[in-house]
């Protein structure tokens, strides 16, 4: 098993600067059931895939796969979660969730606008005057599913510098908006499709204000809560809580480097800022995709689709945008869900729409389009063959 990495510099040309910053930011105890015991299955597909995918050049050091059916169990895994100890990857282990913390600021969102704190048609003007006027007619729909227009925070020159200039600087999350407010809005809201950071970080400013409470807080009792999330929090500094899934930068012909603890949390926030466990992160989209925080109205918004519309990374099959929510029309049947992807990881969460089969997807590299387009590639493949083997299907 590889040593400890030499440490480099983390914003060094290995990585590179704004690339790199922009990269990360664009951005699952046990699950309940009969687990699977761990070791090999003799012959089996699935795990041959996961360990061909760690094989690959530019491969994550480990994968952990959580394939859940009611209240069946079955954990596949390959490689290991720390390349100094040789430890393998477990489903109770820490990991940064990246973008698929998108989906708990729509779970908090959706659930206040079930209780009828909010509304979908309520505007940016409307909640938080103090953001500039330009912005004031973009509504929480159009934050929740990408057509604000709102430029991105995380791609602001500013706030790159000081990323930069401090990987672990403490930013104001509630003042991210701030490094784009002298710009205009990037189109007409709701005209088109764009993925962007900034959309999620106003959405958890729009619960704070109609609630008065800090969207830390609305994370615990409207979401944590009510699904039995044990593992999952929202941290401000670099600090993983342990154990945990180490994250890897892999850049071939270079050893693995070790990116965990890179980056701080607060310059992400309710973007992508959130870590939690494989096993909570089944819980979670179990209980999200099958629509146990709100009701059948909510629901109904939620899958509004816009077709063709992908998450960042794209997830397997055809993907197209709901509500803080994804759809993923793969050859064997539906799944609706999140991806992520940042510095040291790669995320898919995906459920049937009743919520009663699963599969989390964790990966201990960042992997996306930019960066490394044949591998995304490949992992789409894998998941969908995943995704397959969920519904039960057959190639």
């Amino acid at each position: 098993m590889p040593t400890s990495p030499r440490r480099r510099s983390p914003l060094g040309p290995r990585l590179g600067t704004a690339a790199l910053v922009a990269a990360c930011l664009t951005l699952l105890s046990p699950a309940a059931g009969a687990a699977t015991p761990p070791g090999p299955r003799p012959h089996d597909p699935l795990r041959h895939q996961l360990e061909e995918l760690v094989r690959s050049p530019g491969g994550p050091p480990g994968v952990i796969a959580v394939l859940r059916d009611g209240r069946d169990t079955r954990v596949v895994r390959a490689g290991v979660a720390d390349l100094t100890t040789g430890r393998g990857p477990e489903a109770d282990d820490h990991m940064r969730i990246a973008s698929a913390a998108k989906a708990f600021s729509g779970a908090v969102a959706l659930s206040l606008v079930h209780r009828r704190e909010l509304r979908l048609d309520d505007t940016l003007r409307e909640r938080l005057p103090r953001l500039p006027r330009a912005w004031g007619s973009v509504t929480l729909r159009q934050l929740l599913n990408h057509t604000s227009g709102l430029p991105d925070f995380s791609q602001a020159p500013a706030f790159v510098r000081t990323l930069q200039a401090d990987p672990r600087h403490r930013f104001d999350s509630r003042r991210l908006l701030d490094y784009v407010a002298d710009r205009p809005l990037l189109f007409r809201p709701g005209s088109r499709y764009q993925y962007s950071n900034s959309d999620n970080i106003a959405v958890a400013l729009m619960a704070e204000a109609a609630t008065g409470t800090r969207y830390e807080r609305l994370l615990r009792e409207l979401v944590y809560r009510p699904l039995g999330l044990r593992d999952t929090s929202l941290p401000q500094g670099y600090r993983m809580p342990r154990p945990y899934l180490h994250g890897y930068d892999v850049s071939p012909p270079e050893p693995p480097e070790d990116v965990s603890e890179v980056v701080g949390m607060s310059g992400v926030w309710a973007s992508g800022g959130i870590v939690s466990t494989p096993a909570d992160m089944t819980r979670f989209i179990r209980g999200y995709a099958g629509g146990r925080l709100y009701g059948h109205h909510v629901v109904r918004e939620q899958r509004r689709w816009i077709p063709g519309a992908a998450s960042e990374p794209a997830g397997p099959g055809r993907n197209d945008a709901g509500l803080a929510v994804f759809r993923y029309t793969t050859r064997c049947g539906v799944v609706l869900g999140h991806t992520g992807n940042t510095l040291g990881y790669t995320q898919l969460i995906a459920a049937t729409p009743d919520g009663r089969r699963s599969l989390t997807f964790s990966a201990t590299t960042q992997i996306n389009q930019a960066l490394k387009p044949a591998l995304l590639r490949k992992l789409r493949a894998v998941q969908e063959d995943f995704v397959c083997a969920l519904l039960r299907h057959k190639r």
